[in-house]
């Protein structure tokens, strides 16, 4: 009998699921791990907020240039394995990364750090619609997103909190640590692939094929969205803990990581988009997403902390419900070319959040915060009209 997909309930499905929410954590905790700390390594290298952002954005340059390889590799050898190299490599380079000698040596260990994590997204989004059944393919996807907005946000605040009085390199370290213990549970829980079937004969036109299957039809305008939301959501949690340690607010390092919290919002989002998309469609719920970002992205021009903070959890929830369309329509789109469109929307996404995220600091250090929320306001604007392009010129897209 041919494998239909695990069914919900089952307890392969929920392996499968705590599995992929632990690698979801273990990669987006070490990715993004030294956001929480910008202020404080520029402070240590003496370096401008915007060189700072470096750090962050040298893995995902990393992530974005390596999505593609390990999505190649993972359908020569399966997502499971690729994964699972991927989670352990990336833990050592991360504690590696703690010995850094200058600025620069800790911008090229997370450069090849990101490159090691490049498997997981990669690969994750595949791995599920391979082994998932497709009834169940929203509800699994957002929950593997809850997991990289944990991730982010435990990444950001326990880096934070340690390193207030041990020093950013223990902040990073612990950080690694934690991402450690989740690289082994996924390594426990993960279950055997069943509906993997390996392409063995691979070569460099049938690698093109699968990368123009996945381009066809108006694929480019989902991948923009990623490339648009992510570079935006990246510097405002760049450049918002800069703003909130200098005067007016005087709040410092480690109490400004709280911000992060509002991650959690995303996490809620990320699983409740599923029921909207099941109830108002993927387009619909996409643009409403980025609706509700703006909105709270506008906020954050207030004076007042307790609005910043109001306009942050909203502005988070806006950018993860969108993340999770977007990312989880991706697979269902391309049936022949899974693992390459995955890789192809991460790679935008990746290279949206290296590239805009250090873009932006630039007028942020001349203009201030209300330069980052124009920029941003202007990314979102353009997201908003590919998205109602998107269902205006492509009726199979609309659902």
């Amino acid at each position: 009998m041919a494998f239909t997909g695990l069914e919900p309930n089952t307890p392969a499905y929920r392996g499968m699921l705590l599995a992929l929410f632990a690698g979801g954590v273990a990669t987006f905790s070490q990715l993004y791990a030294v956001q929480g700390l910008l202020p404080v390594i520029a402070s240590y290298f003496e370096i401008t907020s915007s060189r700072t952002a470096l750090a962050v954005s040298s893995a995902t340059l990393g992530l974005a240039l390596a999505v593609t390889p390990w999505a190649i590799i993972s359908d020569r050898v399966g997502r499971r394995k690729v994964i699972s190299i991927a989670l352990v490599s990336s833990v050592a380079l991360g504690m590696l990364s703690c010995l850094a000698p200058s600025f620069e040596f800790l911008v090229a260990i997370r450069f090849f750090e990101g490159i090691a994590l490049a498997g997981v997204p990669g690969s994750a989004l595949a791995f599920l619609v391979d082994e998932v059944n497709p009834r169940a393919v929203a509800v699994a996807s957002g929950t593997y997103i809850s997991g990289t907005t944990l991730g982010g946000l435990a990444g950001r605040l326990v880096a934070s909190f340690v390193a207030d009085p041990a020093g950013w390199r223990w902040g990073i370290a612990a950080v690694s640590i934690m991402a450690g213990l989740a690289t082994l549970f996924f390594l426990l829980k993960a279950p055997s692939a069943q509906g993997f079937a390996p392409i063995r004969d691979q070569n460099l036109g049938s690698i093109a094929r699968k990368f123009a299957q996945a381009l066809r039809g108006k694929m480019a305008l989902v991948y923009a969205q990623g490339f648009l939301l992510m570079g935006g959501f990246v510097a405002v949690y760049n450049y918002l803990a800069f703003r909130l340690e200098a005067p007016p607010y005087l709040i410092p390092a480690s109490w400004a990581a709280l911000v992060f919290l509002a991650y959690l919002s995303g996490t809620y989002t990320s699983v409740a988009s599923s029921k909207l998309v099941a109830r108002a469609g993927r387009r619909n719920t996409l643009r409403l997403s980025i609706l509700l970002s703006a909105f709270g992205l506008l906020l954050t021009l207030a004076g007042n902390l307790v609005v910043i903070i109001a306009g942050l959890l909203i502005f988070t929830a806006g950018f993860f419900a969108a993340h999770a369309v977007a990312s989880g329509w991706v697979p269902v789109l391309a049936t022949g070319a899974r693992a390459q469109a995955s890789s192809l929307y991460n790679l935008f996404y990746y290279v949206g959040s290296s590239l805009l995220g250090w873009l932006i600091g630039i007028p942020f250090l001349h203009y201030g915060w209300a330069s980052v929320v124009l920029c941003v306001g202007a990314l979102q604007v353009v997201a908003l009209i590919l998205a109602s392009l998107l269902s205006r010129t492509d009726p199979s897209l609309r659902r």
